[in-house]
């Protein structure tokens, strides 16, 4: 999940204030990612649809599996592209019936029929993007941006850099640089991305960052930080010194999905909810509000032309034949990364 600034607090409180009690109202349960929704929408769909909802949040989506495994059940939740693939595998998912999604016409057909998910048989894309690199114009030599992924390694900002916090992000970033596959399961390959983190780390001084990042590259703290499209967006929007781009040598493009929880008591609700979300005016509101770009081509129109105009981080390129989406990595693979970017931060 790409917006993470929940923490459980957060997410007591969200459902603590959105939760609908009493009468005979039917009630919807969504578990998303925490400031990933402008709440405004969730009254409006009570209200349109005479309705109570149960609104939850998450800080990741190991998080959110977690959650349901253990028996916790919703009617939506909006997980990441891997996610998405690991539950249709598990069957943890319902079908979805597009003759009850009108608005579908609204998306952006470039965001459907992706790899884990090939025919949107269970998934509806919320908002997508890509990782790049926000840089500081002022401090960074534009000429420098040609080095692409390995600007991370540039001495010449020695201690000027954010990294993420996020074992996945950073080797993919690794993986991509070495012109590996940031998908890979071959373990020479992973070795080689461990060993450019490790010297990165050990030439570098990078900061391994959370949400905490944001708010510094407001304030020009670093000159550098590897970030989502949609923070970028959001910093830029607030910094005017900043830039972003995306290395030629390929990055993630990532999607975050509406899906249905298989058992949902409330398909036909649920299915309202998704079209609801998909107007083109409620998902203006909605990028609007989180700063994300939306599959909705009108309301990525109007964010373009309106609220983020001019900052290319709103328009990441998904049409970079070097990207790739996240896939599903099988226990053992994952295992394997998990233990190695450990070994990065120990020190």
């Amino acid at each position: 999940m790409k917006k993470t600034f929940a923490v459980l607090a957060v997410a007591a409180l969200s459902a603590l204030a959105l939760t609908g009690c009493g009468g005979s109202k039917e009630t919807l349960k969504i578990y998303n990612a925490g400031e990933y929704i402008d709440t405004s929408l969730i009254s409006k769909f009570e209200k349109e649809n005479d309705c109570k909802i149960v609104y939850e949040t998450f800080d990741s989506n190991e998080t959110m599996y977690t959650k349901i495994m253990s028996g916790e059940t919703y009617d939506i939740l909006v997980p990441s592209d891997y996610m998405i693939e690991r539950l249709i595998k598990e069957d943890k998912l319902e079908k979805l019936d597009w003759s009850k999604i009108s608005n579908k016409e609204n998306l952006n057909p470039d965001t459907m029929g992706q790899v884990y998910d090939p025919d949107n048989t269970y998934s509806v894309p919320y908002f997508y993007g890509t990782v790049g690199i926000l840089y500081d114009t002022t401090v960074v030599d534009e000429a420098d941006l040609k080095d692409g992924w390995n600007l991370l390694r540039n001495e010449k900002y020695k201690g000027n850099l954010y990294m993420y916090d996020s074992e996945r992000d950073s080797f993919m970033i690794a993986l991509e640089a070495l012109g590996y596959s940031m998908n890979t399961t071959d373990r020479s390959e992973i070795d080689q991305a461990y060993n450019w983190l490790i010297e990165q780390r050990d030439t570098m001084d990078p900061i391994y960052a959370g949400d905490d990042m944001i708010d510094n590259m407001i304030a020009g703290n670093k000159a550098l930080a590897v970030v989502y499209s949609g923070d970028g967006a959001y910093i830029m929007a607030e910094n005017e010194n900043l830039d972003f781009f995306e290395p030629e040598e390929g990055t993630n493009t990532w999607y975050d999905a509406m899906v249905i929880m298989k058992g949902s008591e409330h398909v036909d609700l649920a299915h309202k909810f998704i079209n609801f979300m998909l107007d083109n005016e409620n998902a203006a509101k909605n990028s609007a509000f989180v700063g994300y770009t939306s599959p909705v081509t009108a309301a990525y129109e109007k964010m373009q032309e309106e609220d983020y105009k001019g900052i290319d981080a709103y328009v990441p390129n998904i049409n970079n034949e070097n990207n790739e989406v996240f896939r599903y990595q099988d226990a053992e693979t994952k295992q394997y990364y998990a233990d190695l970017w450990t070994k990065v931060k120990a020190y």
